[in-house]
């Protein structure tokens, strides 16, 4: 609930996020008047009604009449692909089937706004992943918008039009997925959105939007976001854009031995401790196209200067 009582508080102010809801936001509106509704984390369904008047509980409250219930309840049967569930009772469902009769259930009222708190964090993996092209689907299908609150990074950049990453209260950026995970605005969005291998230092020449990094594990050319300038600030460079090489390249080079090699299915991480004590990891994909160096090689490390950034902290703006 803390979560969503402030997302309607960030509707008294924040632009980007009214506009959801058009001019007047949420700003005195009464929760029980506000156009929206709320998948619960553990579903809420439930269990002595039948699936056709859990749908159209929310219908019941507001006065409609039962055979109107009946069949709003019986089309969004159909739109969430369960159009013979209507007399079932809950316990004789699966885990998807309660998660689809749970998004009926929200649309029943006809929201503005739906409202997703982790609605898929209770599944196992393969049913988690065709939940998120079901929840997909229905977006598009009825143009209701979705906010959907997960912990799940991978969640949040393939269903979200639109990424809205959060610290202590404060929106850091909102982006398509694509721009926030290439283009982070500062270093609490590049560390909370993948993974980086980071390098603190100071500023040293800057040039044409990019800069020269003097840090303890040697000095490293990277693009240099707005607001950033002086000592103590940080580059951060993706681990799938970390190069692996026996022989050392021309620019952004550091030399280390490799500990570990971690299969992970689509890639495979190469675990690296450089010269100066720092661990640098870099993925390689299971393609064939990249050697993979043996456990207590001597490698050389890289990276672009164009895929590498050196960011600011984590606003702080009010």
């Amino acid at each position: 609930r803390q979560r969503h009582d402030l997302y309607a508080k960030y509707h008294d102010y924040d632009s980007e996020i009214s506009d959801l809801l058009g001019e007047c936001g949420m700003k005195g509106q009464r929760p029980n008047q506000r156009p929206t509704a709320l998948i619960f984390q553990n579903l809420a369904l439930f269990p002595l009604m039948s699936i056709w008047e859990n749908i159209s509980f929310g219908l019941e409250v507001r006065g409609v009449d039962k055979a109107t219930r009946r069949a709003k309840a019986e089309e969004l049967l159909r739109l969430v692909d369960l159009p013979d569930a209507a007399d079932k009772m809950v316990s004789q469902l699966s885990g998807g089937q309660k998660q689809r009769v749970a998004i009926a259930r929200a649309l029943a009222v006809e929201p503005q706004v739906m409202l997703l708190d982790e609605p898929l964090s209770a599944l196992d993996l393969k049913l988690r992943q065709h939940m998120r092209a079901e929840l997909r689907a229905i977006q598009k299908r009825t143009g209701v918008t979705f906010i959907y609150i997960t912990h799940d990074q991978g969640e949040a950049l393939a269903m979200s039009d639109r990424v809205g990453v959060m610290s202590q209260g404060r929106i850091q950026q909102i982006a398509d997925p694509r721009e926030i995970y290439n283009n982070p605005v500062n270093g609490f969005v590049a560390s909370f959105v993948g993974e980086n291998n980071v390098f603190a230092g100071d500023i040293g020449t800057v040039s044409e939007g990019f800069a020269n990094l003097s840090t303890p594990h040697g000095t490293f050319r990277a693009r240099m976001a707005p607001g950033v300038s002086g000592k103590g600030v940080k580059l951060y460079v993706r681990p799938e854009h970390t190069i692996i090489t026996e022989n050392q390249p021309a620019e952004n080079a550091i030399h280390g031995r490799v500990e570990e090699i971690s299969f992970e299915g689509n890639f495979i991480a190469v675990h690296a401790v450089t010269d100066s004590g720092m661990k640098m990891v870099a993925e390689l994909r299971n393609d064939g196209t990249s050697p993979v160096p043996a456990i207590d090689t001597q490698v050389w490390m890289s990276f672009d200067a164009a895929r590498a950034a050196i960011l600011p902290d984590a606003s702080t703006r009010a």
